[in-house]
């Protein structure tokens, strides 16, 4: 279909919880999301930057209707404790996974002794999943409709073969780091599509990248994006977009009502452009033997919770 991202979809009704939501491209996300009517709560581990951004969005969205939630993603204990309050809402119709750290230090660990781009960008994920899959599937039953689940990746794993068999070890290099967790949350995001499939729930799992934003294309937002906020210094600049239109390709797995479960979107073009359906790498969405299988299991040790997958009621489906 023909995709306008600055004309989406009303979606009027839903609720949206966008993860790593106070900077960057999980604020616009939310601000894209909440333009179109959308319920979006925005979940981040500062309360102070959760006002901020709140109240950014509620300038450039007069009437915008938002929650907050408090998630440290580098804390189980918090994480469980937001999954239990995200779980509660009246309804929940899509979850963008966008949060995580991007601290590069080697050697920085989470709260739990996990390596931070590790327990912050997949076991966090996979526990707050574990809490807010039943009430995604519960939702899409009670709606007759489907919601979503967006991971967010990177082109690092398209470009880069990084092998994730032993999931827990971490390569010296932060960069391969960084790429190692976004393949495993490839892995995992497809994998949860291939049991979602199976178990017939009302629930999609769709996988997006960014492309590249930079600070110097983004616009100005008092508190996310102005004077008083860090700047940092990109050389792809001249090439790349703005994190507001980085945000696009998440926002259309959100949004579009033809995006299927498994699918993959990102920009147009290599580094920026309208957010488009494009093919998944092969090792990530189809590995070889039982690699899946043994990722999601060593993910869920971590984790220290199951990831189930909830079987569709037969009733209002």
């Amino acid at each position: 279909m023909t995709w306008d991202p600055t004309r989406l979809p009303d979606q009027t009704g839903r609720t949206l919880v966008v993860t790593g939501a106070t900077a960057g491209i999980g604020y616009f996300a939310a601000e894209q999301l909440a333009g179109a009517g959308a319920h979006v709560v925005l979940a981040s581990r500062s309360p102070g930057k959760l006002a901020t951004a709140v109240a950014s969005i509620e300038h450039q969205v007069p009437g915008a209707r938002l929650g907050t939630v408090v998630v440290d993603l580098a804390s189980l204990t918090s994480v469980r404790r937001a999954a239990q309050e995200i779980a509660a809402l009246p309804r929940l119709d899509g979850l963008l996974l966008n949060g995580g750290s991007m601290a590069m230090r080697r050697g920085d660990t989470t709260a739990d002794g996990l390596p931070q781009l590790l327990g912050t960008h997949v076991v966090a994920n996979a526990a707050l999943l574990a809490g807010v899959l039943p009430a995604l599937a519960a939702t899409g039953d009670r709606h007759g409709a489907t919601s979503q689940v967006v991971h967010t990746s990177t082109g690092f794993v398209r470009q880069f073969r990084v092998a994730v068999d032993d999931v827990r070890r971490t390569p010296r290099s932060p960069i391969t780091a960084y790429t190692k967790a976004k393949t495993v949350t490839e892995v995992l995001a497809f994998e949860l599509a291939r049991r979602l499939d199976a178990a017939g729930a009302p629930v999609a799992s769709l996988v997006t990248r960014p492309g590249v934003g930079v600070d110097a294309r983004t616009p100005h937002r008092a508190g996310i994006r102005d004077a008083t906020t860090p700047y940092q210094r990109n050389p792809y600049t001249p090439w790349a977009q703005g994190k507001d239109t980085a945000a696009w390709s998440a926002v259309r797995a959100l949004t579009d009502p033809e995006a299927r479960n498994g699918q993959y979107y990102a920009p147009a073009g290599a580094l920026r452009g309208a957010p488009v359906l494009v093919e998944p790498t092969a090792r990530t969405a189809t590995p070889d033997g039982d690699l899946a299988q043994r990722v999601w299991t060593q993910v869920e040790e971590l984790a220290g919770t199951p990831l189930t997958v909830p079987v569709a009621e037969s009733s209002g489906r």
